[in-house]
């Protein structure tokens, strides 16, 4: 009972900081758009998150597995606090190069607190189980990230609305205050050696991993890409200015967008079971649904390029790369931790969040630049370049070994 019980902590931890994540990206987002930013300046408003999530994630493996992850779940959770604060006390006096440099500062300060909240809580799960529940492992980490990315949506949703109704500051130190709470739950209630390896970790290890490893992470690295790379500032720049969208209207849409795969991912192992007959993904499923996943973006981009009606095929066409998106993203979530040895899982995860990172950090500056430059078609193209080569690199996936039947393995402590 004590592993479900901690799994409900690490996720409560994580579903808090998510929700003032997801909230923080659009308060930035359509503050700055509103006071005129260019896309290219807006990109540069998260180029500092996700350049920092790049080297969180490598360096945090080597922390978790040194100091356990309890340090590094409750280390992400207070720099995040102290990112909402320091954002909150923007001059908006300051001239617009030190507004982009103090926000770009404070964004590097979340964007550890995300990767280390991240590969803490997904870390935990592998910790948690025995090392044979490859299906319990896959259910345990689908939910995770499935229910993560909902509250993620939700939080683009209360971040529009935060900011139509209290406005800038007050949204940003009443976030604050939320995540202050779960701080100091977490700090009272999880074990210290929590996901602390048995035996010490080398720091110069850190970059070397198993060819599983580094082909999976190389997939992730141009799967999040091809997200990002309209995601970040493309649809919400066309949303607002093509289709005149609202603020609580651009949040309300990209808050829907990423609960519907919120909630796809959470489906995930009904809906690979049915191909896969009750058992947990191999390599095979990730190459279908990133070559699937090409496909879709070729169809939306294509269409644009055709002149079709913009407003349904963005809408509707992103719901598709959301469904197939969500069920690829949630194969490899399982994948990272079915090819991670025990003691390594931290350091195995954090190199793989790293991939992650860079593959968003790419798509974020990307998204800003080819904006600029092409419009949203350009994006839309790079993504399905971006979706092929995911696609191309999943073929050099090993196959997991013996993975359990999804209908007979429970979770430790599961009734």
């Amino acid at each position: 009972m004590s592993s479900l019980r901690h799994y409900i902590l690490v996720t409560g931890a994580y579903w808090a900081f998510t929700l003032t994540d997801g909230a923080l990206r659009m308060l930035v987002l359509l503050h700055f758009h509103e006071l005129g930013y260019t896309p290219v300046q807006l990109a540069f408003l998260f180029l500092f998150y996700e350049l920092f999530g790049v080297v969180t994630n490598l360096v945090g493996g080597w922390l978790a597995a040194t100091l356990g992850l309890r340090a590094t779940l409750l280390g992400g959770l207070t720099l995040q606090v102290v990112a909402l604060a320091m954002l909150a006390l923007l001059d908006p006096e300051w001239g617009r190069a030190a507004s982009v440099a103090y926000v770009m500062s404070a964004q590097a300060l979340s964007g550890i607190a995300k990767d280390l909240t991240k590969m803490s809580s997904k870390s935990a799960i592998k910790v948690l189980l025995p090392a044979d529940a490859h299906a319990a492992l896959f259910r345990w980490v689908a939910i995770l990230t499935g229910s993560k990315n909902a509250l993620k949506g939700a939080g683009f949703f209360l971040g529009g609305f935060l900011l139509a109704t209290v406005g800038y500051q007050h949204a940003l130190l009443g976030m604050a205050a939320g995540l202050v709470l779960a701080l100091v739950g977490s700090a009272l209630t999880l074990p210290a050696d929590l996901g602390r390896a048995k035996r010490r970790r080398r720091f110069r290890g850190l970059l070397s991993k198993r060819p599983a490893i580094n082909a999976l992470s190389a997939a992730r690295f141009f799967l999040f890409g091809a997200r990002d790379v309209w995601f970040v500032v493309g649809v919400p720049v066309f949303l607002s200015v093509d289709l005149a969208w609202g603020f609580t209207e651009v949040g309300g849409f990209l808050a829907a967008w990423v609960i519907g795969y919120g909630l796809v991912q959470s489906l995930a192992p009904a809906v690979i079971g049915r191909f896969t007959g009750g058992r947990a993904p191999q390599r095979r499923s990730a190459q279908v649904l990133a070559f699937a996943l090409a496909a879709v973006m070729a169809g939306i981009a294509g269409g644009l390029t055709a002149d079709l009606d913009a407003r349904w095929l963005v809408l509707g066409g992103l719901g598709a790369f959301g469904v197939v998106f969500a069920i690829n993203s949630s194969v490899h979530s399982y994948l990272i931790l079915a090819y991670s040895d025990g003691d390594d899982v931290a350091l195995d995860v954090g190199f793989y969040y790293m991939a992650n990172a860079g593959g968003r950090l790419v798509g974020t500056l990307l998204s800003g630049l080819l904006y600029q430059a092409g419009g949203l078609t350009a994006c839309l193209w790079t993504s399905m370049a971006f979706a092929l080569a995911t696609g191309l690199l999943s073929l050099g996936l090993p196959a997991v070994v013996a993975p359990a039947m999804m209908s007979t393995t429970k979770p430790e402590g599961s009734a």
